[in-house]
């Protein structure tokens, strides 16, 4: 059976894999400087880092909306037998509201809610990937699907505080108060929602390799098929430490780093990173 995947530009997959495994993605809407840019083709982290800098406000994510899920739909539902969307966390974006709406036009198109969102949700499109390359039937892998999304484990260590709180999309970072320098906190995903985990103090080398070590030191529950390494604009040095803290806990056969898009870099500013993984 010929299944299509898609997803939303939420996913932060690198190209390269998008390409590998002929991915659909829809692009959510930025809204900077009075006009809506669409996300990874019209606009870059980096044009939304230099408009902040120059001080400018922060961007606004929008949905993809019913119409343009209709139409991506359309065009999927007619080549294939069949259409497995995966949508990032209906806690914090109406995509997937909006994609269910789409997709009842459509007997062989099937909407998944990854309840995460960046390589959070890339990690459950990966498995559909995989998955949809089976004779399994489209019913079977979103039932698998579904059971793997409370397995996801994704978190991240802030590099600065402003963005978050800006954006009232963890209200747990506004509560820390001010943007205090050796403040890092940790934030993770649950159950769609962000959250503060933890609270890292001194340089982010110290905050990682402490943040490495709390996410897999000692665990036995490890699905060592991939890692993603995940930010949005770091160091290279910052990224060869992680690489090198998670082999100190654990064996993958893949450790893919990635950089966030703009929806969410839009949230999470510069210096922002985290490892994703799935639990058995």
């Amino acid at each position: 059976m010929y299944i299509k995947i898609t997803t939303d530009s939420s996913c932060d997959l690198p190209q390269a894999l998008i390409d590998q495994y002929d991915i659909g993605v829809i692009p959510l809407s930025i809204s900077i400087d009075n006009a809506s840019r669409l996300d990874g083709l019209e606009i870059t982290p980096e044009d939304i880092y230099a408009h902040v800098e120059q001080g400018g406000d922060l961007p606004a994510t929008s949905a993809v909306n019913p119409t343009q899920y209709s139409e991506r739909f359309a065009e999927y539902a007619a080549r294939y037998e069949a259409v497995i969307h995966i949508n990032i966390s209906s806690a914090v974006s109406n995509c997937y509201q909006n994609a269910c709406i789409a997709a009842a036009e459509f007997p062989n198109v099937y909407v998944v809610d990854s309840s995460s969102l960046s390589t959070g949700q890339g990690q459950l499109v990966m498995e559909a990937a995989m998955l949809s390359k089976t004779s399994m039937t489209p019913q079977e892998i979103v039932g698998q699907l579904t059971a793997v999304v409370p397995r996801i484990r994704i978190s991240f260590v802030l590099g600065r505080l402003d963005y978050m709180k800006k954006g009232g999309r963890c209200s747990s970072v506004a509560a820390l108060g001010a943007n205090l320098l050796k403040l890092k906190p940790a934030i993770a995903v649950a159950n769609g929602k962000m959250g503060v985990v933890k609270k890292y103090r001194g340089s982010m080398e110290k905050c990682l390799r402490e943040y490495v070590a709390d996410q897999l030191k000692g665990r036995e529950d490890l699905v060592g098929n991939r890692i993603f390494i995940t930010h949005s604009g770091v160091d290279p040095a910052l990224v060869k430490l992680v690489r090198t803290e998670i082999s100190r806990y654990a064996t993958f056969q893949n450790v893919i780093e990635t950089r966030a898009g703009c929806t969410v870099s839009s949230h999470c500013g510069p210096g922002t990173l985290g490892i994703i993984f799935i639990v058995k």
